[in-house]
């Protein structure tokens, strides 16, 4: 499934502006930003694994502990835990893809038990749905962090 390849895409893109990062900037919010590199980062991941157990009611995602830190509305600036090492991050990023594509390949048509909604704007009812959503979603915060990654260049 042609989707399925573009969540790898998005992935490689998104894994390429990460290690282009200043680790020193990874925390830093710059004027005009709502959070940070490693935030970005995290999120990319925990909606990954989020979507997907919509998607897939049996998938267990993977670093559940990670989720509370990085799913919308999150900052860092509340964060009372120490959030995950950029090496566990980028071990995470790079684990990822095989193991969603694994559970999504055999169900890319499947309906969603509970179609979901992104405000009023728009309705997603099957599992493709909600896999092109991730890859708009990674390209979104892929963009943000190399905007982040500009903005931090010292």
């Amino acid at each position: 499934m042609e989707i399925l390849n573009q969540l790898n895409f998005a992935r490689m893109y998104t894994l390429g502006k990460f290690k282009q990062s200043n680790e020193a900037a990874w925390d830093v919010k710059p004027n005009g930003f709502n959070n940070t590199i490693r935030w970005n980062i995290g999120h990319v991941f925990a909606t990954m694994e989020s979507l997907t157990k919509r998607a897939i009611p049996s998938y267990e995602p993977v670093n559940s502990e990670w989720l509370p830190l990085f799913v919308p509305g999150t900052n860092p600036d509340n964060w009372q835990v120490e959030p995950p090492a950029m090496e566990e991050l980028i071990q995470a990023l790079e684990a990822q893809p095989a193991r969603i594509k694994t559970a999504l390949e055999n169900n890319i048509q499947n309906q969603l038990t509970e179609p979901m909604a992104i405000g009023k704007l728009y309705q997603m009812d099957t599992v493709e749905a909600i896999v092109q959503f991730m890859v708009w979603h990674e390209g979104v915060h892929a963009g943000i962090i190399h905007a982040l990654n500009r903005a931090t260049m010292e």
